[in-house]
């Protein structure tokens, strides 16, 4: 519609990340405002919300993509938006990009140009530290925050009164996982005005990634939330969606969830990484296959569980990833023992022995709650064999 057209372009940077030879950014240009999670009220929710799926995608767009390696040298790169308003930007680096001391967000610039001349929007890139051998990867639904958004059709209708009429601030967290995931490390970008490309800002302790089946229109909502819970973030590895068997099957979530670790992994072959999920839509399988593809790779899986029996395939993912000697964590809280951490290689840090000193406070202690969580998950695997 014509009125549509007279909406500004706006460019929708996405979290992204580098290593030493190897910078990924992706974007979206619509025509639309940025999104605004900070009136209170179910209209505007509902308002906020569905603009995020409703705004019309620019095409073929010109963009230009600007970054400053860590000695000064200045690079542009240029991309247009395909059909549904996406540019991804995969680049190989030259010259010297070594990586900071500590894990940080450096700035990129991206370029367009409207009726009133070049516009300019800041985009953000993790960079994990030179000393960091371990990183994180986590799911986010039903992992950090009960979304109810890839669980198939049903679920998707009957979670969607929560997803178009709640604002972040009012959504709950998956519980104990601000204490966990904020005393583990990652970061927060922050909120500041435009800045030069290559301006570093410190993020805390190891990186973050998170891989989800959420559709990319989420993303702002979902960073929202994040911040509102003191989350540690991160770059969010999405999907673009359609109506269609594809997007709801729990295969095809098994399958993005793959894809995306993989890629994480190729990026910094020399650290190894510890997988957080649950098991509502397939993380268990998914990060057993994960383990027995990249020997020696992944430190840990913790799973965070609902209580239902296993399935036949999540058994074999146990076994796949207890064979391997990976550490392997089952439970339906965070409460995680300081001898599994140790085990694991997080106890080390002053904040990750924080967590069993919160848990020791408000319930049973860690080592205990470990045990026991163990224990379940053995018997469940029992009884979906006897099944």
């Amino acid at each position: 519609m014509e009125f549509l057209r007279l909406r500004p372009i706006r460019i929708q940077p996405y979290f992204g990340y580098r290593s030493q030879h190897r910078l990924i950014i992706s974007v979206r240009a619509l025509r639309s405002r940025p999104a605004d999670f900070a009136g209170k009220g179910r209209w505007q929710a509902l308002r906020t919300m569905m603009a995020q799926f409703a705004s019309p995608e620019v095409p073929e767009l010109a963009l230009t993509l600007e970054i400053r390696s860590p000695s000064g040298r200045t690079t542009r790169h240029h991309a247009h938006t395909d059909v549904e308003g996406y540019a991804h930007f995969d680049l190989a680096l030259t010259g010297a990009w070594p990586l900071p001391q500590h894990t940080s967000w450096e700035k990129v610039s991206l370029e367009w140009e409207n009726r009133e001349g070049v516009q300019k929007v800041d985009g953000n890139v993790l960079v994990p530290g030179s000393g960091e051998s371990l990183g994180i990867i986590s799911d986010i639904d039903d992992t950090i925050i009960e979304t109810g958004i890839t669980g198939g059709l049903r679920s998707v209708l009957r979670n969607l009164n929560r997803v178009l009429a709640q604002l972040p601030d009012d959504r709950i967290a998956v519980p104990g996982a601000d204490v966990f995931y904020g005393a583990l490390g990652g970061g927060a970008v922050a909120a500041q005005a435009h800045s030069e490309p290559g301006t570093r800002i410190d993020a805390t302790h190891r990186p973050f990634f998170y891989v989800s089946s959420s559709p990319w229109n989420l993303f702002s909502y979902l960073v929202a939330f994040q911040r509102t819970r003191k989350l540690p973030l991160g770059p969010l590895l999405l999907r673009d969606w359609g109506l269609d068997r594809e997007t709801f099957g729990k295969s095809s979530h098994g399958m993005h969830k793959r894809a995306a670790i993989d890629e994480i992994l190729a990026t910094y072959p020399a650290m190894r990484f510890a997988l957080i999920g649950d098991d509502t839509q397939g993380d268990l399988t998914a990060y057993g296959a994960v383990v027995a593809d990249h020997p020696g790779r992944i430190a840990a899986v913790f799973i965070r569980t609902a209580g239902e029996a296993m399935t036949a395939e999540e058994v074999a993912a146990v076994t796949t990833i207890r064979d391997s000697s990976t550490h392997l964590w089952l439970g339906n809280t965070y409460a995680i023992g300081q001898d599994f951490l140790a085990d694991v290689g997080l106890a080390h840090d002053r904040d990750a022995a924080q967590i069993v000193e919160t848990i020791e406070k408000q319930g049973p202690a860690g080592g205990q709650a470990e045990r026991q969580a163990d224990g379940q998950a053995v018997n469940r695997a029992a009884e979906a064999r006897r099944a």
